[in-house]
Formats: structure tokens, sequence, C-alpha cells
């Protein structure tokens, strides 16, 4: 590949309504090393965008249905999809239209009639402009994470009598990310178990995810030292408070699984802040269990619930973040819930490892977002 990376085989979206051009392309694309789809209208393009992520998007302008500036725009209201460097490729030239084009924050503006070596010299400058961005972006993350010696997730696992707890976590691009991890060791008989995942952190808010998690962590530590025998909404509402009338991360939204395990009783209590639903098996089939509560941070009221349930020996809970279930492969399907479900029953003796195996058999190791599980065993 003269115009690619051999290490890595960029992905590119393709929008155009004139076939005749879209194979041009695509033809040109794909003999350069680029991995290429096509779409028609900027409502097909914006299907591909969500299913391929792609590291670049070149739409034409004048199409049917949505056009480009149309397609622009919706992708600039999804937070994983607007920062996906994009190209309008048009043949129109005039100023106006170059002009509103900058105005959607694209990064190029290419004529049609351009020769193919420029098209694929213009697009290989702006992939490798955002490769030189990202790591720039990793480093400083890296930097500010080992000057602040700063962990996101645990290295050990919590012990408390008739349970097992372990967790598996992969940050992205090993980067530390938003999702966080913690164990708050609240008496001989109770320890807490912490997921969460701060939103919206592509490049620029991934410099304030390890702030962002430790805030919510010493958030929870607090009440968990100052507020005696609570539920796990209780402690939910009390951070949420907190966060929500903290002016520095007003805007930013974190989603949250506290559960409270008794090794006295053999209860686990739990509730959730705008969270994926925890699973539980009882060796039979898995139940979804989903808490309400709002996004922290969100409103002062999150509505919070409480949701316990008796563990008998061998019962499982798993708690993920949506790394886990938004994963695809590359098909573009997603592991979702069901995948989730299925690799739960498929061989429980493995514990934590089955669910392992089948989520990287499936991704092949690429991963589009941080990858957190939290597994709990009743013995």
């Amino acid at each position: 590949m003269s115009e690619n990376s051999e290490e890595k085989k960029y992905k590119v979206v393709l929008v155009e309504d004139d076939e005749n051009i879209a194979k041009l392309f695509t033809y040109n694309l794909k003999k350069a090393g680029y991995d290429c789809v096509h779409g028609f209208n900027g409502q097909e393009g914006f299907d591909l965008v969500k299913s391929f992520m792609p590291d670049l998007i070149i739409s034409d302008i004048m199409m049917p249905e949505v056009d480009g500036f149309q397609f622009r725009r919706m992708l600039m209201g999804e937070p994983e999809l607007k920062s996906i460097p994009f190209i309008f490729l048009t043949a129109k030239g005039g100023e106006d239209d170059v002009l509103q084009g900058y105005d959607l924050d694209i990064q190029e503006y290419i004529l049609k009639t351009a020769s193919p070596k420029i098209v694929l010299a213009k697009l290989s400058a702006i992939i490798k402009s955002h490769e030189s961005e990202r790591q720039k972006a990793q480093s400083e993350v890296q930097k500010a994470a080992d000057t602040l010696g700063a962990k996101v997730v645990p290295d050990t696992y919590p012990s408390i009598n008739n349970f097992y707890i372990e967790h598996w976590h992969v940050p992205f691009q090993n980067i530390p990310g938003g999702d966080f991890i913690d164990y708050v060791k609240i008496d001989e008989d109770k320890v807490a178990i912490v997921l969460g995942d701060v939103m919206g952190k592509k490049w620029g808010a991934w410099y304030f995810a390890v702030a962002y998690a430790g805030y919510v962590r010493s958030a929870l530590r607090f009440v968990f030292q100052n507020g005696g025998d609570l539920s796990a909404s209780q402690i939910m509402e009390k951070v949420n408070q907190s966060i929500f009338n903290d002016e520095r991360i007003a805007d930013v939204f974190i989603t949250l699984s506290i559960v409270l395990l008794d090794s006295k009783t053999m209860t686990m209590n739990y509730c959730g802040a705008g969270d994926l639903p925890i699973h539980y098996f009882n060796g039979k089939e898995v139940k979804q269990i989903k808490s309400n509560g709002l996004l922290l941070g969100f409103s002062l009221q999150g509505g919070y619930d409480d949701v316990s349930i008796k563990l008998n020996p061998n019962d499982e809970i798993f708690l993920v973040t949506d790394g886990i279930t938004e994963s695809r492969n590359f098909s573009g399907e997603q592991f979702a819930q069901n995948g989730l479900n299925d690799a739960i029953i498929s061989n429980p003796e493995l514990g934590l490892n089955r669910i392992k195996e089948e989520f990287i058999k499936f991704t092949s190791e690429k991963y589009e977002d941080d990858v957190s599980i939290i597994y709990i065993k009743a013995k």
C-alpha cells in the first residue's frame, strides 16, 4: 500500500448518489488499501457510520432525501460520531458552498474533478494529522495519570466471606478512560462494588476522565464513611446531589452501578444511574435487573430505586459498561445483551473467563470503547 499504512487498514464511508463516481472512488480507495463502504444518500451514510465506525467520511453535497449538509448536521448531533474527520466531495466549488461546509467543522473540501492521486494524498494527510492529534492526547493523558498516580481500576479484588469477586477491564487503546471500578469495604460483612462510565470521553474529554472518575470515587467514599447504614439508592442520591451542585463538572454525565453485598444475610442491594441492566444468573436462566435512575448530575432528583435479591450458593451477578454490549464484529453486528446472555449460559464452570473468551472471539479484540465487566459469585 503506497497511500496507506500496512499496520492498520483505515476505514472510509463514502456517500455519493452518482453510481459511476461512487464506483470510481471506491475502486481507487480500495486499491490504495482503504476499507471502503458506500451509501447513496445522507441517511444511508449515517446508518453506515454508526455501524462501521470509520476513520474518515467522504460525502457528496447534492443528494436525494438527505443531502450532505443535513448528513453532516446529523453526525454533529452524535458525540461519538462528530469527531470523525469529514470531507465534502462535490462538483460545486462556489464560495458560499465552501464556507457553509467549513461552518460545519469539516476537514477538507475536494472537487470531484480532482485526480485520484490528489484525493488520496489529501486523505492520507488528514488521517496522519488526526493520528498525530490522537497520539499527542494519549501521551498527555498518560503523563497526567502517571503524575497523579491515578488508577481508575484497582489492581486487586476485595475479599469477603461467602463471595468471590473479580473484574476484567481493557482501556480503549490503553489510555486511562471513562470507565472506572471501585471497591469499598464497609465492614467485615459488607462491601460496596462500584462500576461507572464517564460519558463523552473522546480525545478532548479523555484528558479529564481520570479526574472525573476520582471525584466520583471520593464522593462515594465520603458517603460510605459518613452515612451510616445506607441503602444503595440513598448512597446514589447523596452522590448525585454532590455532583449536580458542583459547577466544575456540571456538563459531565456519568452512569453508575452500586452493588452492596452482605455476607451475613447473603443479599445483594443494587441501584443504578443511567447504567445498563445488571445480569443475575441462578444456574438456569439469566435475568436482567434494571434501574430507572437518571444519569448522575442530570437532575437534582434522580429517581433512584433499590433492588434487593437473596442469593443462593453459585448464583452469579454480572455488571457491564456499554463497551461490552455495543462492541461490534467485522460484520457490524453488536455483541448486545443477547450475546452477553448467551455467553453467561455457555460454560458456568469457567466463571468470568467464559465471557472474556466469547467476547474476544466475537470482536477479535478490536474494541471501540473501554471494556469493563465485574463478576460476583455467591459461594
